[in-house]
């Protein structure tokens, strides 16, 4: 077997090799972005030099006249170089943050187009407000490393090694006993960097325990005030909150000690040998103006080793952000479309099903199965009631159709071809549904409903509304098929809402129609509206119902009746109610209250 390449430790500054896909298409912008930076850098280890010029040649002319001439001439040098360095300085950051703001938005964007591409067996375990916080807060560090932090990392990196290079050149020997002790500092500083690493990554993951914590309480909050549990979750948040303020405090508590430590030796020993070009001044060695050059090298470098400590802490926390985010674009899905998919075959009507010896179990209830043998088959046009009591598997088999998940053995066909060999866009496009929890967008009435089919038009979508008799409350909104309906359709009742995603299915227009307790919502007039609707939407197509109340499903052309996920009982509702069976007992008790 090859040897596996070794992977980076978590939260090491090479995690951020995950960024060079993205990087990349970006790499002309990269070089000039390099190029003004190391313009900027050159400028800024210039103007010792001019200094050092300005003292040994400006102020020792014999001459008053010259002296003054020379002086113009070597200020005029001095301003040439601070408008290099202005020019190049700028043009470094506009093109940095322009990377900054451009990878990150690619980034942010590859993360989210990669998360709904995922099945619901990766939100089972991945809370969505931790996905959130690795959209926003992870993304941001990023931003503010590749778009500020590495490019002036790297600009002090450049200045600081050529600040050491004139040093050593100048003043070799001084030096040499300088460099000597900045080794002995970068072992303990590299020892003390992999605390650092550790207490950042805890740190990020503490901040998305509690976005998690926030958007679960947040997206519930009727039921929070219901049971008036408001004191009790600030409380939980509160809690969570002071455990992520406490990991970074300790970050920093470790990081500012590195940071001192890097400049408090680094100074002591730049210091050491600036003392020592001082005694060199007085014993005639050297001039004033090396020794002027000397100083200002020495504070380039000693701010430069301040500023790459400081940069090297947002590099760490950089990294642990680019490894969550990594962790999200390598997850993958147990359900993907293959490579060669089937092409879908045309029908005039509804879709023929054939769900043939299928068993399946829920990923998170692996030893519970929702499914087992379980075999059906609807033909064309057909209308099909599922009912049974809850946990029957029911759902399942609209999840199953749709491909959320696969099953464990068996094969699901729809119009004759496995829905393995379909591609899933083929596949769902087929398809319609109205959830039993009608889902609303933040947006207006018509976009709502165009929703299932973008490119419908204005007459289209009403004529849908009309259908599922949705147009008279829409046109009685402040702004009709304009007005907003709010996050998660706020500003509607509960049957409002449904007939909002029945009138979305309906525009669609899929062969095949899938009813999750469509109707649950509506209150007894509004259901005997919409069910008409539905009759007249599943005229032509095939349609699967799942119901609880039985009174929707009397007209459906064949009832099967499922218990611990098979099927027990099928048939029409007056055959079934005279077998005295599960479905005779549920349709006493309902037509009973």
């Amino acid at each position: 077997m090859a040897p596996t390449a070794a992977l980076p430790a978590k939260g090491s500054p090479r995690s951020l090799s995950g960024l060079l896909p993205f990087l990349r298409p970006y790499l002309g912008r990269m070089v000039l972005a390099g190029l003004f930076l190391l313009l900027a850098a050159l400028s800024t280890l210039v103007f010792p030099v001019a200094l050092r010029s300005l003292i040994d040649g400006g102020l020792s002319t014999a001459s008053k006249g010259e002296q003054v001439l020379a002086l113009r001439e070597h200020f005029l040098e001095l301003f040439g170089v601070a408008v290099a360095l202005g020019l190049f300085s700028a043009a470094r950051f506009y093109m940095v943050s322009w990377l900054g703001e451009r990878v990150t938005a690619d980034l942010r964007n590859a993360v989210y187009a990669h998360v709904l591409q995922q099945s619901p067996e990766f939100f089972e375990t991945t809370q969505t407000g931790e996905v959130l916080s690795r959209l926003t807060t992870d993304t941001t560090l990023v931003q503010t490393v590749v778009g500020s932090s590495l490019s002036v990392g790297l600009r002090n990196a450049v200045m600081g090694a050529g600040a050491l290079v004139v040093l050593v050149w100048t003043n070799p020997y001084v030096m040499t006993q300088v460099l000597g002790i900045l080794v002995i500092v970068v072992f303990p500083s590299a020892w003390w960097g992999r605390r650092v690493r550790k207490l950042s990554r805890a740190s990020q993951d503490r901040v998305a325990d509690s976005s998690a914590i926030a958007a679960e309480v947040l997206n519930a909050i009727p039921v929070v005030q219901s049971y008036t549990a408001e004191t009790r979750e600030a409380q939980r948040f509160d809690a969570s909150t002071a455990s992520a303020f406490g990991t970074a405090i300790r970050r920093t508590k470790a990081r500012a000690f590195l940071i001192a430590f890097i400049i408090i030796t680094t100074s002591a020993a730049l210091l050491w040998g600036l003392f020592q070009g001082t005694e060199a001044v007085l014993a005639g060695t050297i001039t004033a103006g090396h020794l002027g050059q000397t100083v200002v090298y020495v504070i380039m470098l000693a701010g430069a080793v301040g500023v790459l400590g400081e940069v090297y802490g947002d590099l760490l926390r950089a990294a642990g952000a680019t490894e969550r985010l990594m962790e999200l674009l390598d997850a993958r899905s147990p359900v993907v479309s293959p490579t060669q998919p089937v092409a879908v075959p045309a029908v005039s009507g509804g879709s023929a099903i054939e769900i043939v010896h299928v068993t399946f179990n829920y990923p998170s209830r692996p030893l519970t199965a929702a499914l087992r043998d379980f075999n059906l088959r609807v033909s064309p046009g057909e209308t099909v009631a599922l009912v049974g009591p809850s946990g029957a598997g029911k759902s399942t088999v609209f999840q199953l159709l749709l491909r959320y998940y696969d099953p464990a053995e068996g094969t699901i066909r729809l119009d004759g071809v496995s829905t393995r060999e379909l591609s899933l866009h083929d596949l769902r496009e087929r398809i319609g549904i109205v959830p039993q929890d009608a889902v609303i967008f933040s947006s207006s009435a018509m976009e709502n409903i165009r929703y299932g089919r973008p490119a419908a038009s204005d007459d289209e979508v009403i004529a849908a509304a009309q259908a599922a008799f949705a147009h008279e409350f829409i046109t009685a909104l402040p702004e009709g098929y304009g007005s907003f309906l709010g996050e998660r359709g706020v500003r509607l009742s509960g049957g409002q809402r449904q007939r909002i995603a029945i009138a979305r299915a309906m525009l669609k227009n899929p062969p095949l129609l899938l009813l999750d307790e469509a109707t649950s919502a509506l209150d007894a007039e509004s259901e005997r509206m919409v069910q008409a609707a539905l009759e007249s939407a599943m005229s032509g197509r095939t349609t699967l119902v799942v119901a609880h109340r039985l009174a929707t499903v009397q007209k459906a052309d064949r009832i099967i009746v499922m218990d611990h996920g098979r099927i027990v009982e099928q048939g029409t509702h007056e055959t079934l109610v005279a077998a005295n069976g599960i479905y005779a007992r549920l349709a006493a008790l309902q037509f009973m209250e």
